[in-house]
């Protein structure tokens, strides 16, 4: 840690948890003051406030200084003093870290023991020199079949589960995390209640994944602006352990609508120019650096993201969905508890599938698909009372199997056997020639059997 600078005692006013410090540019030590840096805010009054706060630069104005205080300013006084520390945001990065909780400042809330002195790392660094990415070429094993068989998860992807309050979403990024063939997991929680953040631990835990597994967490009951720090501290993680030890990373983030919104709360309180609804007007550079840092490395590891971002309103066309959308490489809808398979697309599926998993997999993937289409169009002729062919019928049939058996985000299944899954439904309710696939994989996959038992 940098040497502690002058101190500076002339707070000009306090607005929420912003506090604005007067630095004359005449004295020793204000040159050395950058944006991103870190102050300790202290009282004057020992007895009145003895610990100090930790704040951060967020605008250099003249002589006019900007901290954001991380455990807000309630308590604090213009009567204050403020120290410069002259070194930017830091978080611990140990092999001590892995199976551990941190807050949104990086301080332990497992209950374990402080890693005070294990060595540390800068935050928000710059995104990797793009000589240095290679294309995606590997896949992320989730065991979840509507994103393993319908859209794979690909290495170095960035990619977001939109859904709606009340969804299943931290349900399905916990089951992820605890099934996916990542080396490591880092979870990044921001503006969670208590109960969420102990079901993803005890998921985590009784999966047998939390030794591989670090948690930053920012609660509801929590600072606002402490959930600008979470990403940050686990995307920083992330890349020093796919940089240095060469390990395949996953990220979760969830709500990174919650992250959108603790930025709007700051500009207000910096008094910035709103855009559209409120929101900060580089709010699309904000999300951007985060998710670019989604990197297959050349000669190292990867860092792949996969956040929750909340539509409120079902909106799609609300500001935060809509600029990701712009960033990322496709989306996961969750709907009605399940992961729409029309609204979901991952962009990046077609650099594994067919040349890292098996040789039907695509034609597996589309045949479903289409026979799912075709039920939905049943439904609507029953639902109208149009009278049904035997066609229509084996095709409804189909669409409960296909639900049942694949839609539901409860299903846990080895991509081999959610493609053999797939074979067997087509089986109970189709004929060879009805299936319009390459006459080599039905030579191959088709469960003849079946086929006959239900003819």
């Amino acid at each position: 840690m940098s040497q502690l600078l002058i101190r500076y005692s002339r707070i000009l006013e306090i607005v929420g948890d912003i506090v604005k410090v007067h630095v004359p540019s005449a004295e020793a030590g204000a040159s050395q003051i950058s944006f991103g840096d870190l102050a300790l805010i202290e009282s004057k009054d020992e007895l009145q406030d003895v610990l100090p706060r930790l704040a951060q630069i967020i605008l250099l104005d003249g002589e006019e200084v900007s901290l954001q205080v991380f455990s807000g300013t309630k308590g604090l006084s213009t009567h204050s003093v403020v120290r410069f520390l002259g070194r930017p945001m830091e978080v611990t990065f140990s092999p001590n870290i892995l199976g551990r909780a941190f807050s949104g400042t990086g301080h332990p809330i497992d209950g374990g023991p402080a890693l005070t002195e294990e060595p540390k790392i800068e935050i928000d660094g710059p995104t990797v020199n793009p000589s240095r990415r290679i294309l995606a070429s590997r896949m992320i094993r989730t065991d979840v079949p509507m994103i393993d068989v319908f859209n794979c998860l690909v290495e170095s992807q960035k990619i977001p589960i939109f859904s709606v309050a009340g969804e299943p979403y931290n349900q399905l990024l916990a089951r992820i995390g605890a099934q996916a063939d990542a080396d490591i997991v880092v979870f990044g929680g921001i503006g969670l209640i208590f109960d969420d953040y102990h079901f993803f631990r005890r998921t985590f835990e009784e999966a047998g994944v939390a030794a591989r597994t670090v948690m930053f967490v920012h609660q509801g009951s929590d600072p606002t602006v402490e959930a600008l720090l979470v990403p940050d501290m686990a995307l920083a993680v992330a890349e020093r352990y796919a940089v240095s030890e060469g390990k395949r990373v996953l990220v979760l983030l969830t709500d990174m609508t919650a992250y959108a919104d603790a930025l709007k709360e700051v500009g207000i309180s910096m008094e910035h120019v709103p855009s559209n609804r409120g929101y900060i007007g580089d709010l699309y550079s904000q999300l951007a650096r985060r998710y670019e840092k989604a990197c297959d490395y050349k000669g190292a590891g990867s860092v792949t993201i996969l956040s929750v971002t909340t539509m409120p309103g079902d909106d799609v066309t609300h500001p935060v969905p809509d600029n990701t959308g712009y960033i990322t490489e496709g989306q996961f809808y969750l709907h009605n508890g399940v992961i729409d398979p029309f609204g979901s697309l991952s962009r990046l599926k077609q650099h594994v599938i067919g040349k890292v998993t098996r040789e039907d997999h695509s034609q597996i993937m589309n045949t479903l698909i289409r026979f799912y289409a075709a039920s939905q169009d049943a439904e609507q002729k029953q639902a109208m009372s149009f009278e049904l062919s035997e066609y229509d019928e084996r095709v409804l049939k189909f669409g409960r199997l296909f639900h049942q058996r694949f839609m539901d985000i409860h299903v846990s299944l080895p991509l081999e056997a959610a493609l053999d899954l797939g074979w067997q439904t087509l089986a109970e309710c189709f004929r060879e020639e009805e299936l319009l696939m390459k006459q080599s994989l039905i030579d191959k996959y088709f469960p003849r059997q079946t086929a006959t038992e239900n003819a």
